[in-house]
């Protein structure tokens, strides 16, 4: 009677904690690329509002003064080369960046919360997403090879590999 007592308590905490509270164990997986893409979503938004901003003002004369403020010399190669890639940009190119931006927010965002609440539909959603951005991310590394792009390339793979770990062990688990 005792040893069905004490295994009754050691059993009941976790129990109460898996299923009687309500609560589940949360994957912390799933969380941290959540939160990395509820990050790329507030990034882009914010990109998405600087270039409305932008939108009716001279984008040259914006650089001079963001590089005379950062302490840039005029005269360098790098801010020569910049206003000539800005003097590209018209209100119209400006115009279709930021929808581009927006549009990319909101869909980083839908990820990551998805993500967060553990839905599979979100699951599948970053990984299709993850897999067709991966061919353009391998081209320009090859074409500008980087730190920068070497680490984003990593970073996809590893959320790449994760999910399709974690769907194919929810696929075991339903079939168990």
């Amino acid at each position: 009677m005792e040893s069905e007592i004490s295994t009754e308590r050691s059993w009941t905490p976790l129990k109460a904690r898996e299923v009687g509270s309500g609560r589940r164990h949360r994957d912390r997986g799933l969380l941290m690329i959540g939160l990395f893409k509820l990050g790329k979503a507030i990034f882009f938004f914010l990109l998405g509002v600087g270039a409305i901003h932008l939108l009716h003002k001279d984008l040259g004369d914006e650089v001079m003064r963001l590089a005379m403020m950062l302490k840039f010399d005029p005269e360098s190669k790098f801010i020569t080369l910049l206003l000539d890639k800005v003097d590209l940009i018209d209100a119209h190119r400006l115009k279709l960046i930021s929808l581009a931006t927006f549009g990319y927010s909101v869909l980083a965002l839908t990820e990551g919360i998805g993500l967060m609440l553990e839905k599979t539909w979100a699951e599948y959603l970053t990984l299709i997403l993850t897999v067709s951005f991966l061919p353009w991310e391998l081209f320009e590394l090859t074409r500008h090879p980087n730190w920068f792009r070497l680490s984003l390339l990593l970073i996809n793979l590893a959320v790449l590999g994760y999910l399709l770990w974690l769907l194919k062990k929810k696929k075991t688990a339903v079939t168990a």
